[in-house]
């Protein structure tokens, strides 16, 4: 078992999150928050894989093959779809600040709150 997988998971998480709290533009947090999301599409890889096996096809295959877990692969696949609408409502957000407000700098919005 190999722990890169994990290791690079991580480092993306540190860097993406790192990014999200330095940042001084939305639309540059919202490209952090896909790294940050990347990280757990590796995760969630490095869990599912399986050194010699094969994909989880078993219409011609013995019984007795080891297989790939199919449930990884589709975990994957919906995180991917989730993580690319909520960056597509998080940029139409940002959109929608900059049309409001003339800036999409965290800073300049911050006396909108009182």
């Amino acid at each position: 078992m190999s722990f890169l997988p994990f290791f690079a998971a991580a480092w993306l998480f540190i860097v993406g999150l790192w990014g999200v709290v330095s940042s001084r533009n939305l639309v540059r947090t919202v490209l952090c928050l896909v790294v940050v999301q990347s990280s757990s599409y590796l995760l969630l890889l490095g869990v599912g894989y399986r050194g010699g096996a094969q994909a989880p096809i078993v219409a011609d295959i013995p019984t007795t093959t080891r297989l790939v877990d199919p449930v990884v692969q589709v975990l994957v696949l919906t995180d991917i779809v989730i993580e690319a609408t909520v960056a597509a409502l998080l940029l139409a957000l940002v959109v929608q600040a900059h049309k409001r407000f003339g800036t999409i700098d965290p800073a300049d919005l911050r006396p909108l709150r009182d």
